[in-house]
């Protein structure tokens, strides 16, 4: 009896929005495969397919990458070359104090007589 309690509960979360663990499977794969697909029809070989969609399931690309590549020679589809390139990661910045702007000159680089050169920050002042 507890056993049919418990299954009519899990069966409503589908109802409440709770994705059941084979439901997020198979969505992935689905997405895997779209991306795989739209791959092949832009003309990207796999591998490349692969490093562009990092987070992607790579078996389900390839899926969707042969199911393409097959439709486009049976139907004498021609690639369509992208013409928006993916976008390439730029370098971060160095952070800390190795990053200091090195179009400033440093204070000893300042003035030979020392007149240009700024205290350090840690230099105290003279007593009057």
């Amino acid at each position: 009896m507890s056993t049919l309690v418990l299954a009519s509960l899990l069966a409503g979360c589908d109802q409440l929005g709770i994705e059941s663990a084979t439901v997020v499977a198979e969505k992935k794969s689905a997405e895997g495969k779209a991306i795989g697909a739209a791959c092949r029809h832009a003309g990207r070989a796999i591998e490349d397919c692969y490093t562009l969609n990092k987070k992607a399931e790579k078996a389900s690309i390839y899926a969707g990458w042969r199911e393409m590549d097959d439709y486009m020679r049976e139907n004498k589809i021609e690639p369509v070359v992208p013409v928006i390139k993916p976008e390439e990661k730029k370098p971060k910045p160095p952070e800390g104090d190795d990053a200091a702007d090195d179009s400033k000159p440093a204070a000893s680089e300042a003035g030979k007589d020392g007149k240009d050169a700024k205290p350090a920050k840690d230099a105290k002042k003279p007593a009057h």
